[in-house]
């Protein structure tokens, strides 16, 4: 980059002459030179060019089949949940690819479908989510209705959940705007009551009521910075209409207003809920009405805007045993791949494995909490693996699951590497104390 006072060079882009307060950077021939502000009106059609976003072509949405096929890949069981959301979000973006023809007023415009998931915490509501937009490759984004509060009270306004799509979107707003949004633990912002009260329930149905616009389909503004908004703050647009919305919960107490409705014998000792199977109560959940859910506590224009209800069952210990050791990302796999580049060839015994889901089954956390047992029972033996030189092999064990930490990590090696650690501690030993008397002298 060279400055040029009033010499005869010019830009060959605008042809203005180089003067103090110009930049002109010379080709290889020396003949053509551009200017520093031509170089930013090219970076700036660069830029365009990187966040223009192609349309979507039919084509290019892969049919429900692909879809189960890919999900079974990483989700273990809940099948029918599969199909069902398979389906939706084919739909969903069936209708995103053919909107442009169906602008003219005489066509049928097709609405979207938001889709409500109903089940036990851990059974892969959040997972099913993101493993649909990692197939689609659109923005995802997260968002905990627990957090929300109506717009001028303590908490998150409803308008940052766009903001974290925005932000996944690396702030490529077009993107987003066919991107999708999972709000989990939508059960717990029910109406506190059905009677009208006096007080404000702002994180209740005052957050259901702000929720109601943007799942519909509008153009909301969004704080860029987060937080609440302000008078004099720039806010970003965004179009919610074609962002396809997924609300989990786990919906505790659903089950016994449903049965309520469908059996005679609901109440007292009559009541068979009880003794229903997991298949039986997803069945029963599957029969979930607006009025039983309007009874929970969600008001009725949510509901209208989520028309496609799922439920997932609880995970057995074989789900969860399968969880462990059978998709593509399981978390055995992954622990195996860490301990990898430690030099550790790591494995896991079937009886180890049954510890693990039997513990989770007993914390009644599914599929969420496995990875926090394993990393428990890992935590000592992970501390100790890396100060330890060589090729090692460990096998997990039930009894190394069942306990609460490894004092000797070095016993659960291989011999010959045990005895490789033993004579690496026996001459740093020996080495400090020959230090320690050179110090002396």
């Amino acid at each position: 980059m060279r400055r040029f006072g009033n010499d005869s060079h010019t830009c060959s882009f605008c042809g203005k002459a180089a003067d103090a307060s110009r930049h002109l950077v010379a080709g290889p021939s020396g003949n053509i030179n551009i200017c520093n502000h031509c170089v930013a009106v090219c970076q700036s059609i660069l830029d365009q060019e990187e966040n223009d976003v192609l349309p979507i072509e039919l084509s290019d949405v892969p049919t429900p089949k692909e879809f189960k096929e890919y999900l079974d890949q990483y989700v273990v069981g809940q099948d029918q949940a599969k199909k069902v959301l398979s389906v939706a979000v084919y739909n969903h973006y069936k209708r995103m690819s053919v909107a442009k023809k169906l602008k003219s007023d005489d066509e049928v415009k097709i609405e979207k479908s938001n889709i409500l998931l109903i089940g036990p915490t851990g059974s892969g509501k959040t997972l099913l989510a993101k493993t649909l937009a990692q197939k689609l490759k659109v923005p995802f984004a997260i968002a905990d209705a627990t957090t929300l509060t109506e717009a001028g009270y303590v908490g998150e306004d409803v308008e940052n959940v766009l903001l974290k799509l925005i932000n996944n979107a690396n702030g490529n707003i077009a993107a987003a705007e066919r991107g999708i949004i999972f709000i989990d633990e939508i059960d717990k912002i029910t109406r506190k009551s059905e009677n009208t009260s006096i007080t404000r329930d702002v994180s209740g149905e005052g957050v259901q009521q702000a929720l109601l616009k943007i799942i519909e389909g509008t153009t909301a503004s969004v704080p860029p910075q987060g937080g609440r908004k302000h008078p004099n703050q720039e806010m970003l647009q965004i179009d919610t209409t074609n962002i396809l919305f997924i609300l989990g919960g786990a919906f505790v107490g659903l089950d016994k207003i449903i049965e309520q409705r469908t059996t005679e014998h609901s109440m007292g000792f009559g009541s068979n809920l009880g003794k229903m199977n997991e298949e039986q109560k997803m069945d029963l959940l599957n029969q979930t009405t607006s009025d039983d859910l309007v009874k929970f506590g969600i008001i009725p224009e949510l509901i209208g805007r989520m028309p496609i209800t799922v439920a997932l069952k609880e995970l057995t210990r074989d789900d969860l045993v399968s969880i462990l050791t059978e998709p593509k990302n399981a978390i055995t796999k992954q622990f195996m791949a860490s301990f990898a580049i430690d030099d550790v060839d790591l494995s896991f015994s079937k009886e180890a494995i049954e510890a693990i889901a039997d513990e989770a089954i007993r914390q009644k956390t599914g599929a969420r909490g496995l990875r926090a047992i394993v990393e428990k029972f890992l935590t000592d033996i992970m501390f100790e693996i890396p100060s330890i030189e060589g090729r090692k092999q460990l096998e997990i064990t039930k009894d190394i699951v069942n306990s609460k930490n490894c004092e000797d990590v070095a016993s659960l090696l291989k011999i010959e590497q045990n005895i490789v650690w033993k004579n690496k501690k026996k001459a740093n030993f020996f080495g400090n104390k020959e230090s320690n008397t050179l110090s002396h002298k």
